[in-house]
């Protein structure tokens, strides 16, 4: 019997976002965030995650359903005007961004996530700008995960093509080594070859050691690959349970799944 939370017209409650998730405290843990970029304009209506050390968490749902916007209040890049977002416990809402990498958060945004005029090698002493010290250790680290930027690390990022690029923003955030790391849709703009090579990419990271939320259109793939997965719907959860269970939960299927689908392979012509 598939484990999954499910919601028509009211929100999840706290004990249905729970469901299915490993005992213990959560490494990350958001509760009932509304937040926007407008003043009074929430794209979050009381949204709430768990992640647990370990696990790949995965946020799907329709467009304008609020998951980047999700994503970007967990690294302080939107505004959380209610809720709380805890990190091991500890109150961390509307921290700058800058002070959650040095707590060991790290992000990767879905545009604009590499410098060009820089090489892969300066890329990543950017990411690692807090403590250059670690730059030797953590460079090798990267390179046992993506051995391609070692061999090309004079190269302009510039030069790459988009999943290069999407390997090189990865590194990147794992400079300074965090626990945690946000990841924006990914796979957006790649073919089908380089999106299966994207989440490959994600379950060596999460292996090394990183607890992963990843924010994805292409729903079926990162369920697949997810330990538990979140449907939003209108800033909201409207649904939860782990990845697989989701994948193969009918209303889920025929609600979100063949519309995302039929978003991504729009996209893509």
């Amino acid at each position: 019997m598939s484990d999954i939370a499910s919601v028509a017209d009211e929100p999840l409650t706290r004990a249905q976002i729970h469901m299915g998730e490993p005992e213990g405290e959560p490494l990350l843990d958001a509760v009932d965030l509304v937040a926007g970029y407008i003043p009074g304009v929430n794209i979050l209506n009381g949204a709430s995650l768990t992640l647990h050390e370990g696990e790949i968490v995965g946020i799907i749902g329709p467009n304008g359903a609020g998951k980047s916007t999700l994503l970007k209040s967990l690294f302080g890049l939107v505004h959380i005007h209610s809720g709380k977002l805890l990190l091991k416990g500890e109150d961390i809402t509307n921290l700058r961004a800058d002070k959650l990498v040095s707590r060991g958060v790290g992000f990767v945004p879905q545009t604009e996530n590499v410098f060009p005029s820089l090489t892969i090698a300066e890329n990543l002493h950017m990411g690692a700008f807090q403590a250059p010290k670690l730059f030797n250790e953590r460079f090798d680290y990267v390179c046992s995960i993506f051995p391609k930027l070692g061999q090309r690390k004079n190269q302009l990022a510039g030069q790459l093509s988009g999943g290069e690029r999407q390997m090189v923003a990865m590194a990147r955030a794992l400079m300074m080594k965090p626990s945690v790391l946000l990841l924006d849709e990914p796979s957006a703009g790649l073919s089908p070859m380089l999106q299966d090579e994207t989440f490959i990419r994600v379950r060596q990271v999460n292996k090394a050691g990183v607890s992963v939320v990843i924010v994805e259109q292409n729903a079926r793939r990162c369920l697949q690959i997810c330990d538990r997965g979140y449907v939003l719907d209108q800033g909201r959860n409207a649904y939860s349970g782990k990845g697989r269970d989701l994948m193969n939960d009918p209303k889920v299927v025929s609600l979100y799944l063949g519309n995302l689908e039929e978003e991504v392979q729009e996209e893509g012509r």
